[in-house]
């Protein structure tokens, strides 16, 4: 039946492709124990060759720790490998409930609720919230994921949109609301494309004035931040002031998987009414027991936590040295501009081919047109070595697009 429409797909992938934004997904095969490094497969008949990788999200290498495969072998052998169905209907495991009271505790709050991504928890909590307190009004930075914005939207309810971290435009757009109107602002710790930080003691002051929930995604924070890297609300002392924290299994993790945290009866509400996670089949025990784990470790990783740290601005360093366009940010992330989607996309594709070098160009809609990048994550295995060959190669492919090298 869909052969009627297959000339309207095939236009829109048409105009995609002419765009420079068709998504081309890489054959990659990660290796336990050898991160950052990961098997390349240019086409399904081609032979593998190892690439490293430079755009992961498992940001402490934690997917290949030896303690969680461990802990998750030993659960799929206990428990087998589903969870059963919903958390209603037979999949509310004893792992999730242990997971959820060791998250609520890592964050100082109440209670937590998983959920099968961080794009779910959000869509899901931000949603119910705003559609269900009546009159609400959402207070969106304007740099928020694509999973908040669904959320936000599926709601319903009104919402505005503030600069991205202006404290001052929120607070004219908090003043202009009607008073006896709930507010929610909904809010970033570190924002994965720029790398910077939001002032979330300033947001929380601006809450406490004018009387709304805070809530704040830190997905790209949890495990890397903070005491016990619990996020950088926790770093700047402001968790306690937080309404809803949102958190992510499937990166500093190493898994899948999210989850928000805040007091029982906000956490039971967006449990007893929102569809995203009512109706959805609950992560799997062995899912559960990884985690665990890996929030066991992450508690103690002080020392990674460091490493990672250092070679981020190791690489930020050199790449500025090298004359290369790094964005600065206060965070783990660097970004390395370009500003064109054609040439992001064959950079990426010169450094896979040529360099054995995995990233992925980052375009349009995830970053504005005209500011088009290649995003590095350095993690506190991916050593100076690595980080050389990196800067190197990315000289030599911008040299051959005749991409701009500052002197």
């Amino acid at each position: 039946m869909s052969g009627r429409f297959d000339s309207l797909f095939a236009d829109r992938l048409g105009a995609l492709k002419d765009e420079g934004r068709y998504r081309v997904f890489a054959d990659i095969e990660r290796l336990a124990g050898r991160f950052p490094k990961a098997l390349y497969r240019g086409s399904p008949d081609a032979a593998p060759v190892e690439v490293t990788v430079w755009c992961s999200n498992d940001y402490l290498g934690q997917g290949q720790h030896p303690a969680i495969i461990a802990a998750m072998q030993a659960s799929a052998g206990r428990c087998g490998a589903g969870a059963g169905g919903t958390r209603n209907i037979s999949g509310n495991s004893h792992e999730l409930v242990e997971l959820e009271r060791e998250l609520a505790a890592w964050h100082g709050k109440e209670a937590a609720l998983t959920f099968t991504s961080g794009f779910v928890a959000n869509e899901a909590a931000l949603s119910v919230l705003a559609r269900q307190i009546p009159g609400c009004i959402v207070f969106s930075d304007a740099d928020n994921h694509a999973s908040m914005i669904a959320g936000i939207r599926n709601s319903r309810a009104e919402y505005q949109i503030f600069r991205h971290n202006d404290v001052a435009h929120l607070r004219s757009l908090l003043a202009a609301a009607p008073a006896d109107r709930p507010k929610l602002i909904a809010f970033e710790s570190v924002y994965s494309m720029d790398g910077d930080i939001a002032p979330i003691g300033a947001i929380c002051d601006l809450a406490d004035e004018f009387g709304a929930l805070t809530y704040l995604d830190e997905v790209h924070a949890v495990g890397l931040y903070g005491p016990q890297g619990a996020g950088v609300a926790a770093r700047d002392g402001q968790a306690h002031r937080l309404d809803i924290i949102q958190g992510t299994l499937g990166k500093a993790f190493g898994l899948i998987g999210g989850y928000i945290a805040g007091s029982a009866l906000l956490v039971d509400f967006v449990r007893s009414f929102a569809p995203g996670f009512i109706f959805t089949t609950a992560l799997p025990p062995v899912i559960a027991a990884g985690a665990r784990a890996s929030l066991a470790l992450l508690s103690a990783a002080d020392d990674l936590r460091t490493a990672h740290q250092a070679q981020a601005g190791k690489l930020k360093t050199m790449l500025a040295k090298a004359g290369l366009p790094v964005l600065p940010s206060a965070s783990h992330i660097v970004p390395v501009m370009v500003g064109d989607a054609d040439s992001c996309r064959e950079a990426a594709g010169l450094l896979l081919q040529r360099h054995r070098i995995y990233v992925q160009p980052i375009n349009f809609p995830t970053v504005p047109r005209g500011t088009e990048r290649l995003r590095f994550t350095p993690s506190p295995y991916h050593n100076d070595r690595l980080l050389s060959e990196l800067v190197t190669a990315l000289g030599a492919v911008w040299r051959e697009l005749y991409l701009p090298i500052a002197a």
